[in-house]
């Protein structure tokens, strides 16, 4: 399956369009053959695909295509204490990460597939109380490092740092830290927007791959910041 793997088909988006114009759950059952084929399927085959690409360049990164338990994401939302209560997601999540962290939290390289909204990302959303004080020593003590991680070629020529930021200075680092704008950063993550067309092209696991390679820079320095082999 992996060999074969030559894009997500067509019908993926038209999937998740229709999805989210019908997001209940008499119509998914109804139409659950038709997220297999064009969501479960095409995403474990594409995961499938990533592992000995990502591998090579990052070995320290899981690829586990299950339906369950895995790299994919799963479709169905916590609507617990959410006020939109459809129970579904209208999007494709798969996230590659790290083999010492257990949740979305940790490092890792993703991707994203939504109709008006694709793109692959790197790096680390929304850490916890204690590596993000890492991260953000990591930062204020060796800010050269920072810099040449998120400065690089190879990573501005494909990513852009994204994600949300504290409007003050975090607890314990002062106003005047001349990295102080990074250090209210709560995500360091960098994000390549993609084209719909993109995710159909025969050559995007090559691509997807080259842009994960590219983000070889900021994901070291998180790494090592952590404690953590890359």
């Amino acid at each position: 399956m992996a060999a074969s793997f030559g894009g997500f088909p067509k019908e993926t988006l038209q999937f998740l369009k229709t999805l989210k114009r019908n997001n209940d759950r008499e119509w998914f059952q109804k139409n659950k053959s038709r997220y297999e084929s064009a969501f479960v399927e095409p995403s474990l085959a594409f995961i499938e695909a990533m592992e000995k690409p990502l591998q090579k360049s990052s070995p320290c990164f899981q690829t586990i295509a299950k339906k369950q338990g895995g790299s994919l994401m799963r479709i169905y939302k916590d609507i617990r204490f959410a006020k939109d209560k459809t129970p579904y997601k209208t999007n494709i999540g798969i996230h590659f990460r790290h083999e010492a962290g257990c949740s979305v939290h940790a490092p890792g390289f993703y991707l994203h597939i939504e109709p008006g909204d694709c793109f692959v990302g790197a790096g680390i959303w929304r850490p916890d109380k204690q590596p993000l004080l890492q991260i953000r020593r990591a930062i204020s003590e060796t800010p050269a490092d920072w810099k040449k991680a998120h400065n690089s070629k190879s990573f501005r020529s494909t990513f852009e740092l994204s994600g949300e930021s504290l409007k003050r200075p975090p607890a314990g680092f002062e106003k005047d830290d001349p990295m102080v704008e990074d250090l209210k950063r709560k995500d360091f993550i960098g994000v390549c927007k993609l084209e719909e067309g993109d995710i159909t092209d025969p050559k995007f696991l090559q691509e997807v791959t080259k842009k994960f390679k590219a983000a070889t820079p900021l994901m070291r320095f998180l790494c090592q910041s952590l404690e953590l082999p890359f």
